[in-house]
């Protein structure tokens, strides 16, 4: 079960349950899949809107592993229909949320 206080959201496809989890080594993983030289480079790739699924699979992918799956792109890529496009969407932004939270967020602390 995804733990909101660890950064972590939920995902279904295909039937089976993923968590998403963003860690340093998922950053670090996205940071070369998408060419950043650095979190604030990622951050304004991730943040100009205009996502391909390529970006899909290339944000979900590590966000999988570190939620501790070992699942590759191309066995993700199979798991994924059109009409998971939007839970899919949701959950990798509910990942990002869970692990940066904002300042003035009211969120307790564990």
């Amino acid at each position: 079960m995804a733990n909101p206080y660890r950064g972590e959201a939920a995902l279904e496809l295909d039937g089976r349950r993923f968590t998403l989890r963003l860690t340093l080594g998922a950053l670090a993983e996205l940071e070369t899949a998408f060419g950043a030289e650095g979190l604030a480079a990622l951050g304004k790739k991730l943040g100009a809107g205009k996502l391909a699924a390529r970006d899909l699979l290339n944000l979900l992918g590590p966000l999988i592993r570190a939620g501790g799956e070992r699942l590759g792109e191309h066995e993700i890529a199979g798991l994924i229909t059109a009409r998971d496009l939007p839970q899919v969407v949701e959950s990798i932004a509910a990942c990002f949320a869970a692990a940066m939270p904002q300042e003035d967020a009211a969120r307790p602390h564990p």
